[in-house]
């Protein structure tokens, strides 16, 4: 089961979905797409609470306390990118996050971290709903002062629980987005076909620019050979 939220504090509105347990978020994690951003609390085995390591610095509190939370996405709109979500919604996406986890929904001055889906990595070593990411660089934070009763108990009217499928959803999103770029490439090289096609049509136009001038024709009427007597008086 997934639980589907709808943010209104962005035009168009948003959807966010949350996976029921740590079995869905496996299926969200392998089914997730380009367009999709996940924020959690904590996305790390605790064998990655290592302080040596260079991303020790992104669990801040929340990893500290090992605190574990469910994995919030939400999906970008057009136009839309992972670094450039508007503040209210990055906001609807950490109090979300907040409030689904026991712990942490219980604690204030939380940080929540997020990345884009395709920065999620995941190996066999790790248990269910645990992964890690592939580039450290690509993670950012959200400071959380406080639940906001306000902000979780709007979304929560907007909770709609469904059965997706997601894997069918995912090899959906996979052909539009391959026959979009087939169009776009078949547009592409229309555009470069054409401009090549100008161009040899100036280039021939340029190199063949003076023919007329020499045609048999035109020779023989400014050939002097021809004229009479008197054409040098008709000049003069």
């Amino acid at each position: 089961m997934v639980f589907y939220f709808t943010s209104n504090v962005v035009e168009p509105s948003a959807f966010i979905y949350v996976g029921k347990d740590k079995f869905e978020n496996e299926d969200l994690i392998k089914y997730g797409l380009d367009s999709d951003v996940c924020a959690t609390g904590l996305v790390f085995p605790s064998s990655a609470c290592d302080a040596n390591r260079p991303n020790a610095s992104i669990r801040s509190q929340f990893h500290v306390d090992n605190l574990s939370s469910a994995h919030v996405y939400v999906r970008l709109r057009d136009g839309e990118t992972w670094d450039n979500i508007p503040q209210p919604l990055l906001e609807d996406c950490a109090q979300l996050t907040k409030a689904n986890s026991i712990e942490g929904n219980k604690k204030d001055n939380i940080t929540i971290i997020y990345t884009p889906w395709s920065n999620l990595k995941k190996d066999g070593s790790m248990a269910a709903g645990q992964v890690t990411f592939h580039n450290h660089k690509l993670v950012r934070k959200v400071y959380v002062k406080q639940r906001e009763n306000p902000i979780v108990n709007r979304l929560n009217k907007t909770r709609v629980e469904k059965y997706p499928d997601l894997r069918a959803e995912k090899e959906e999103y996979t052909m539009k987005k391959q026959r979009s770029e087939r169009k776009l490439r078949d547009e592409q090289r229309s555009k470069e076909k054409k401009k090549q096609q100008e161009y040899e049509q100036l280039k021939w136009q340029k190199a063949h620019a003076y023919d007329d001038m020499f045609t048999e024709e035109n020779m023989e009427v400014s050939n002097n050979q021809d004229r009479d007597e008197n054409f040098l008086d008709d000049f003069m």
